[in-house]
């Protein structure tokens, strides 16, 4: 998400493949300190609370090569450690029985994909693709990704501005970032305020899964802390300290949310410019986004 410039929200990398990452770096933490895996909090209908496999539990290595035409081959250091947040709860079930399932991508440059034209959401289709699920990505930001992944079509979109902070991110809310009503949304946001200003970050995070939670009632809020910034560790230690609460708060409360933890093991070895993800670093974080949604998906 970091990303440099454009603090009114304009999209300044063209995301496209290299799209040179201009980064304002703000580093961020390498160790991912140890904490369980993906302990991610999940509810539902009946508001079900699970914290999936602590510690670095199932390392589902996605040594998957995502390829097709112009996909994108994950050399997967992503190993998809920690993964979805335990059980669904089997009374909630945000996808359609026929169809694709929507997926809104939403954040700053790393879910643009700076560094790696199509950033995570090329992996992700690739391990959805070859599990049988259908899924599309949702957003009105501008388009990038390969044409194609493992021959089919590959969804270009997303929600994803480079420079981003956490309340202009939320100020897309509901429009122009739900005009496609999701089943699912993918939320990593508040690498750009750990240097602008992280005073103060968790509160608005949690006012943007508020307002989620809000706007599309029977979607699946999925909520990350951010991955290593190695220019800003300590704000961002302490910022991504306070987000599983933050889940759990709105999950016990019957919320259709789930935490999931992409900071955990995240090596700076897959920052490609000390704040975006390179290719492999894109490849680890689909494996856990994909983890937290594989059971929703049909």
């Amino acid at each position: 998400m970091a990303c440099s410039s454009a603090s009114d929200g304009s999209s300044d990398g063209s995301g496209g493949s290299g799209g040179g990452a201009s980064s304002s770096g703000d580093a961020q933490t390498t160790s991912a300190g140890e904490g369980s895996g993906v302990s991610s909090t999940t509810s539902g209908a009946s508001s079900t609370t699970a914290t999936s496999g602590s510690g670095g539990g199932a390392s589902s290595s996605s040594s998957s090569s995502a390829g097709g035409d112009g996909g994108a081959s994950s050399s997967s250091s992503a190993e998809a450690s920690s993964g979805s947040g335990g059980s669904p709860d089997t009374g909630f079930q945000p996808c359609p029985a026929t169809g694709a399932c929507k997926i809104l991508p939403l954040g700053d440059s790393i879910t643009f994909g700076l560094g790696f034209d199509g950033g995570y959401r090329v992996e992700l289709f690739h391990l959805a693709t070859q599990d049988g699920h259908e899924v599309t990505f949702t957003g009105t930001q501008q388009m990038n990704g390969p044409a194609m992944v493992d021959g089919k079509p590959f969804p270009r979109n997303h929600e994803g501005i480079s420079g981003e902070t956490i309340q202009q991110i939320a100020n897309r809310i509901p429009t122009p970032g739900l005009r496609e009503m999701p089943h699912i949304v993918l939320l990593h946001a508040g690498t750009n305020d750990m240097y602008r200003d992280p005073n103060g970050a968790d509160t608005r995070l949690g006012a943007l899964i508020d307002e989620l939670i809000a706007e599309a009632p029977d979607a699946l809020i999925v909520v990350s802390n951010i991955i290593p910034l190695p220019s800003s560790a300590n704000p961002v230690s302490t910022y991504n300290a306070k987000i599983p609460a933050l889940v759990e708060a709105r999950a016990s409360k019957g919320a259709h949310v789930v935490f999931v933890d992409q900071f955990k093991d995240f090596p700076t070895s897959e920052l490609g410019d000390g704040v975006h993800p390179n290719k492999a670093g894109y490849a680890r974080m689909a494996g856990r986004w994909y983890d937290a949604i594989s059971d929703y998906l049909r």
